[in-house]
């Protein structure tokens, strides 16, 4: 089984698909974007799944990062062929962005954990299976996708609503970050300080670093089953 992670930035990395991917013994193609010399492959046809990461830019800063025009190509190259792909935040915002979908700022920006709901459809999806109708969820983002025509809504939010989608059943974009670890958000809290400060004030870094380690220990097991249920969709 060989795997096509696009990673956008180093600092945003894989977290929990390549501690279980790992597991199971999956070969991880990591393309890290923002490295020297990365470079994309032209076609996904040798690998078993795509998966794209989140990044700081948006999906339609295509000018400054050119990049993300092939990155968008792949996309319809993996639907096209049936590969499964999936995109995290900045990920699923390509994948809408991809089908012709419009990618856009959020009234609000979301940074921290917020609850997600799902859809009488997500509830019925092989991705969400087993999963409760409402749990906690990452976030931190401060543009939203539309949903492409032909897209079926699997999970809202309160604060922003588009939270997941599937498409033809071979592609699945999340606004939210299933991949993260308490290590992850710990880093990112520091890393992106500024931006945290701004968005809840003082003393927001220990706050969200203590709001992690309580509800990560409520919902691990959530996001282990959701990223099972993706190893599965793989398997069969």
């Amino acid at each position: 089984m060989q795997v096509l992670i696009i990673q956008h930035v180093s600092q945003e990395g894989p977290g929990l698909i390549a501690e279980i991917f790992s597991k199971k013994g999956w070969k991880l193609d990591i393309r890290v974007m923002n490295q020297p010399g990365a470079i994309l492959p032209k076609t996904v046809a040798d690998y078993n799944a795509v998966i794209i990461l989140g990044g700081p830019m948006g999906a339609y800063e295509e000018e400054k990062y050119p990049y993300l025009y092939q990155v968008q190509e792949l996309i319809r190259d993996a639907i096209e062929r049936r590969i499964p792909v999936l995109g995290i935040c900045l990920g699923g915002q390509l994948i809408a962005r991809a089908l012709g979908a419009t990618v856009k700022p959020n009234p609000v920006k979301e940074i921290g954990w917020y609850k997600i709901h799902l859809t009488e459809a997500g509830g019925k999806a092989f991705l969400f299976q087993d999963l409760p109708e409402e749990f906690w969820a990452f976030q931190w983002h401060g543009d939203t996708f539309e949903l492409p025509e032909g897209a079926v809504l699997l999970a809202e939010g309160e604060t922003c609503t588009n939270q997941a989608f599937a498409y033809q059943d071979c592609a699945w974009a999340l606004q939210f970050h299933p991949e993260v670890t308490p290590i992850i958000v710990s880093y990112w809290t520091e890393i992106y300080q500024e931006e945290l400060i701004e968005f809840a004030g003082p003393g927001a870094v220990a706050q969200l670093k203590e709001e992690t380690k309580r509800l990560w220990e409520k919902n691990q097991e959530v996001f282990s089953r959701f990223w099972a249920n993706f190893c599965r969709l793989l398997d069969v």
